[in-house]
């Protein structure tokens, strides 16, 4: 299979999210295998199909006031938080050519999250019946996909940046009352983005799926 890797460094989430629904239909009438893109946010809240008023701690004027982009999509899950110093990654996979499966796709980028972060001597695991990566108590890596005609969209998230976890404050993340963390707060030094994007490819590629 064809993987056309796209990294759109630092872009604006509009910008992501259009290019994905482009490449959404490629990949579904066959013109284009398939895709990974690779990019970071300018801040943005998104709210998935489970969310509510309730999944943010505040009204949606305030928190366009404080910078920060709002948008409902069509992901699954509820509220999350997107912001430069975390790596986010959109798959774009026809899940013909490996299993159609929700879970087992969930399960497989948890996986790629666990397995990314263990590169860098991080002990992450899952947590009984809630999606995405954790230490401890704390979610670091979150993930919300949304399917059409079995390919996949959306994606999975890796929180990296110690200085870009007070946004979060704004939601109640996946609605729940939670704590997060990033890769630099657990390992208590500066990681660059650019590692961990290495990483994440570096592991998509060689036999997760």
């Amino acid at each position: 299979m064809d993987l056309k890797v796209i990294d759109l460094g630092l872009t604006d989430y509009l910008a992501a999210w259009d290019l994905q629904k482009d490449i959404l239909k490629k990949v579904i009438s066959g013109e284009l295998d398939s895709a990974l893109i690779l990019c970071r946010h300018y801040p943005v809240i998104t709210l998935g199909r489970a969310a509510s008023q309730d999944s943010l701690r505040f009204g949606n004027e305030w928190i366009r006031a404080k910078g920060v982009k709002l948008y409902n999509i069509e992901r699954g899950g509820d509220a999350t938080y997107h912001g430069p110093g975390q790596l986010t990654v959109y798959p774009l996979l026809n899940l013909r050519y490996f299993k159609k499966d929700i879970h087992w796709f969930l399960r497989k980028l948890e996986s790629l999250a666990i397995s990314s972060l263990a590169d860098f001597n991080l002990r992450v695991s899952r947590v009984e019946g809630f999606t995405g990566a954790w230490i401890g108590n704390k979610k670091i890596a979150s993930i919300g996909i949304a399917i059409k005609h079995w390919v996949t969209y959306h994606g999975l998230s890796i929180n990296i940046k110690r200085d870009d976890l007070d946004n979060f404050d704004l939601i109640r993340p996946c609605g729940m009352d939670i704590k997060v963390t990033s890769l630099e707060e657990a390992l208590g030094r500066k990681v660059e983005i650019a590692d961990v994007k290495l990483s994440l490819l570096d592991k998509f590629k060689e036999g997760l799926w």
